[in-house]
C-alpha cells in the first residue's frame, strides 16, 4: 500500500497515517523487548488518541508510560538491545534512540504534579501495535495527562475534547478528578472549553459534576484566598517566565519538581548488578 504524506503533528485527520518501516521496526523491536521482561507499560501518545478518538497524527516517536521505579531497569535492558538511551529529564523522560526515531519513556509530567504509578498500568487496555500485543492507557488517564500541555508551542485541549466528544462522555469521572486533584480548575478549564466547541453535547459532562464545578469556582470566587500562590510556572514556565525572573513571584513548579526528585531517590543496587553507561543519569531519578 502507498504510504500518505504525512501531515504535521498538529493537523488532525481521520486519514490514516502510515509509518515509516524505520519506525515501525524500532517500535516493534522495544515493545517486544519491554514484553520479553514483563515491564508494566502502558502505550500512550498518538496510538492512544487514535484508538479513542479515531484521530491520525503524524509522529516521530512511541510514547509509553511507566512508573519511574522501572525506567532504569528498563534502559538498561534497551541499551543492551542496541539501542541509544539517555535522560533528558529524570522528573518525567526518558528514551531510547535509533536513527531518527526513539521512543519515550514517561512517568509523569514535566511539571512534576501528575506522576504515573501502578494504577495506571492495572487501568491500560489490551491492543496490537505494530503486530505487539500490548497495552494501551486508559482515556481517562490520557486526559489527566494532556491537562496541562498548554503551552504556547503546543496545546492539548482539542485533544481533550475529541476524547470526550467521541467516547460521548462515557468515561470514569471520578478517575480524571482524583488525578487532577487540587488542580481540578485545568480539568473545569478543558470542560469549559470541550462545552463552548461542542455547545450541542454538554451533557456528555455528568450534571453533577457541572454543577460540582460551578459550585467550587463560585465560592473561589466569593472567598478569594490572599495567600494563594501564583501558579503560572505549573502552566508554563517560559510564558509566566517574566512573573518569576522579573516580579518576583515564586515558581512552583520548581518547588514541585525538586518534591519528585526527592522522592525519586536513586533503587538500591544489588551487589552483583551490571553498572551500565547511563548509570550516572539514572542516579538523578
Amino acid at each position: 500500500m502507498a504510504k500518505l504524506r504525512a501531515n504535521p503533528s498538529s493537523v488532525t485527520s481521520a486519514v490514516p497515517v502510515y509509518l515509516e518501516p524505520e519506525a515501525e521496526a524500532l517500535y516493534r523491536e522495544v515493545l517486544a523487548a519491554l514484553n520479553d521482561q514483563n515491564f508494566p507499560y502502558a502505550v500512550a501518545g498518538a496510538v492512544a488518541l487514535q484508538k479513542y478518538t479515531g484521530i491520525w497524527r503524524a509522529t516521530k516517536d512511541l510514547d509509553l508510560f511507566m512508573e519511574v521505579r522501572q525506567v532504569p531497569s528498563a534502559l538498561a535492558h534497551l541499551e543492551s538491545h542496541g539501542f541509544r538511551c539517555e535522560i533528558p529529564d529524570p522528573v518525567w523522560l526518558s528514551k531510547a534512540h535509533r536513527g531518527d526515531y526513539f521512543v519515550d519513556l514517561i512517568s509523569g509530567m514535566s511539571n512534576g504534579v501528575i506522576m504515573v504509578d501502578e494504577t495506571w498500568m492495572k487501568r491500560a487496555q489490551p491492543a496490537i501495535v505494530v503486530d505487539i500485543q500490548t497495552r494501551i492507557i486508559s482515556p481517562e488517564d490520557l486526559i489527566a495527562s494532556k491537562l496541562f500541555v498548554t503551552r504556547r508551542e503546543r496545546f492539548d485541549g482539542a485533544d481533550i475534547a475529541h476524547i470526550i466528544y467521541r467516547t460521548q462522555g462515557c468515561l470514569e469521572w471520578a478517575r480524571i478528578l482524583e488525578l487532577a486533584g487540587e488542580h481540578w480548575e485545568m480539568l473545569f478549564w478543558s470542560l469549559v472549553l470541550f462545552r463552548y466547541v461542542y455547545p450541542a453535547h454538554g451533557d456528555y459532562v455528568p450534571a453533577p459534576l457541572w454543577q460540582d464545578f460551578l459550585s467550587r469556582y463560585s465560592t473561589l470566587l466569593e472567598q478569594p484566598d490572599s495567600n494563594a500562590p501564583f501558579r503560572g510556572s505549573l502552566v508554563d514556565e517560559n510564558m509566566f517566565s517574566v512573573d518569576m525572573k522579573d516580579w518576583g513571584l515564586p515558581d512552583l513548579q520548581a518547588d514541585f519538581r525538586s518534591k519528585r526528585l526527592r522522592k525519586q531517590s536513586a533503587p538500591e543496587r544489588g551487589a552483583n548488578q551490571q553498572r551500565s553507561p547511563l548509570d550516572s543519569q539514572v542516579q538523578g531519578l
